[in-house]
């Protein structure tokens, strides 16, 4: 599946759902959410689960949780994105241009 594909998917996905009939600043809300859990993931990769009330994994399961917890955020984003009329692609190739330019004689 290509990005295109994806971003359309993630729209009629959510949309049946009604997950995309939330106001922009809940979506927001999710997206800071999920952006968290990331961060979480990433902790049990790299230093672990040390509190009682935490379950640990092997390497490949927190792994995997990082990817589901990415695939939340890239979710959240589509749909923002979705709302605007931004294709994927054009966020991309926008991200790619301006860094390209910003440290383009560095």
């Amino acid at each position: 599946m290509n990005v295109t594909e994806f971003q359309q998917w993630v729209k009629e996905y959510y949309e049946s759902r009604g997950w995309s009939d939330l106001d922009i600043f809940i979506r927001i809300g999710f997206l800071a959410e999920e952006t968290g859990e990331v961060a979480r993931a990433i902790r049990s990769l790299e230093i672990g689960r040390d509190r009682p009330d935490e379950v640990g994994g092997s390497f490949e399961e927190n792994k995997q949780e990082l990817t589901e917890e990415l695939g939340d955020v890239l979710g959240n984003l589509i749909v923002i994105a979705n709302k605007y009329e931004i294709p994927l692609e054009d966020v991309f190739t926008s991200h790619k241009k301006k860094l390209s330019e910003r440290y383009s004689n560095h």
